[in-house]
């Protein structure tokens, strides 16, 4: 069994890569003329992109970071649209605006798969609807007791008060269930499948939905508890699976497929619709 091409359930961020010695110029592009467009930051700044917009006065089109740890060059899809093309330590930044220049064509089919997907309101009000257990639902106004409180399906959440912006403190409200209901969910299906589990914890990570150590601690993103709940449970079998293999190898899928069978349909949720919690 084959890593499945497009696989998102750690990382959903569209990537491309070749490594430096296999890199083969055809001929040399012309620099764009609007030079506002590229920037090059070292690597602690353009994981920030505000760092990288002071640099430049705007927000970039594409941002150039160097690695010493990276192997080849590679360019990445950012969610909010920037590229960022990583510098490997023994290349160049004339061979990575070569590398982009020749990709042009991937950066361009993955800005209109980017367009396509789905994301959330920015702000969430009364009759805003949100993704929740799986499913889309539509704020609404709680009628029960003197204190402000809004319903998403049969959850009953209390709120400041029931007019603006509802995101931060609904978010938060989320983020508390799923550090009592994930890692609860986590050490059942450790037990059933007989995985040696050290510590779950729930965390804000940002472009994964999991993580799992050498050491046996497993970490979840806390917007799994908005994920349906067959979703849920593929990610933390995916981790699970980490603790047999620490890799994607095919024996990796191979135990992914004896824990979680279905995991294909849930990768193409994950693939589709996992950019309605932000990923």
């Amino acid at each position: 069994m084959k890593t499945p091409p497009g696989f998102v359930g750690r990382k959903n961020i569209p990537r491309l890569c070749v490594r430096i010695r296999r890199l083969r110029v055809k001929s040399r592009p012309p620099v764009p003329s609007d030079s506002s467009a590229w920037v090059f930051v070292p690597i602690s700044a353009a994981l920030n992109l505000e760092n990288a917009a002071l640099v430049s006065g705007t927000m970039p089109e594409m941002v150039f970071k160097r690695s010493v740890r990276a192997r080849s060059y590679r360019l990445t899809l950012r969610k909010d649209g920037v590229a960022a093309v990583t510098i490997p330590a023994r290349g160049s930044e004339r061979e990575a605006r070569e590398f982009v220049a020749q990709h042009q064509d991937w950066l361009a089919r993955a800005r209109a798969r980017q367009a396509r997907r789905p994301r959330p309101a920015v702000s969430w009000t009364i009759g805003t609807s949100v993704l929740w257990r799986g499913e889309m639902t539509e704020i609404r106004a709680a009628a029960v007791g003197e204190a402000p409180k809004v319903c998403l399906a049969s959850d009953v959440f209390p709120v400041r008060a029931l007019e603006g912006d509802l995101r931060a403190v609904l978010e938060a409200q989320f983020a508390r269930r799923a550090k009592i209901e994930l890692p609860a969910r986590t050490w059942e299906l450790a037990a059933e499948k007989g995985a040696d589990v050290k510590q779950v914890t729930v965390r804000n990570q940002r472009s994964r939905w999991g993580s799992c150590s050498v050491g046996g601690t497993i970490s979840l993103n806390w917007r799994l508890v908005q994920a349906p709940e067959s979703v849920r449970d593929y990610i933390i079998c995916h981790e699970l699976a980490h603790l047999r293999q620490m890799n994607h190898s095919d024996r990796f899928w191979a135990q992914v497929e004896e824990y979680f069978p279905a995991w294909r349909e849930a990768e193409r949720w994950l693939k589709h619709e996992g950019s309605l919690l932000g990923l």
